[in-house]
């Protein structure tokens, strides 16, 4: 069997990827269930605290799964200078500020469809930031972002 035959694992990221994915590209991952009965319906691992580079490439890879996303809830005090809205695929996307924590971020689908995103701090190591976005997107997850982050060394350092 040659190495182009062989099945790839879906779901894993090299190595260097903190080193490879440069801001403004999407590192997702979504429950795949059904049912949203966890507390997450998955999560996000920017590159940087750029929103404005950071968040056209979730809402681009959000759009392909979920349709057109019509608000982003996130903290302000998480991100460089948050906007109040940002045209995105030729799309306008309103930006909330909400004291959600710099570890979640909401997103609205239509009008009233809510889904809730681990958000791992961009300087995490790879290992821990795939551990903590494995366990946020388990369909029986009952914790929340924060301590998942905890629990996994994923916390933001300052």
């Amino acid at each position: 069997m040659a190495d182009s035959d062989t099945p790839r694992l879906p779901g894993l990221l090299p190595e260097a990827i903190h080193r490879a994915v440069k801001p403004g590209t999407a590192l997702l991952r979504l429950e795949t269930t059904q049912e949203r009965g966890g507390v997450l319906d998955g999560a996000w691992w920017p590159r940087s605290r750029d929103i404005s580079a950071e968040l056209p490439g979730l809402i681009t890879a959000l759009t392909e799964h979920l349709g057109p996303v019509t608000r982003v809830g996130l903290d302000a005090s998480a991100w460089q200078e948050l906007p109040t809205r940002l045209t995105i695929d030729d799309r306008v996307v309103r930006i909330d500020s909400f004291p959600v924590g710099d570890d979640t971020v909401l997103i609205t689908r239509g009008e009233n469809d809510h889904f809730a995103l681990l958000v791992v701090p961009p300087d995490t190591a790879p290992d821990a930031a795939r551990a903590a976005m494995a366990r946020a997107v388990r369909a029986d997850n009952v914790t929340r972002a924060e301590q998942i982050l905890i629990d996994t060394g994923s916390t933001r350092q300052t």
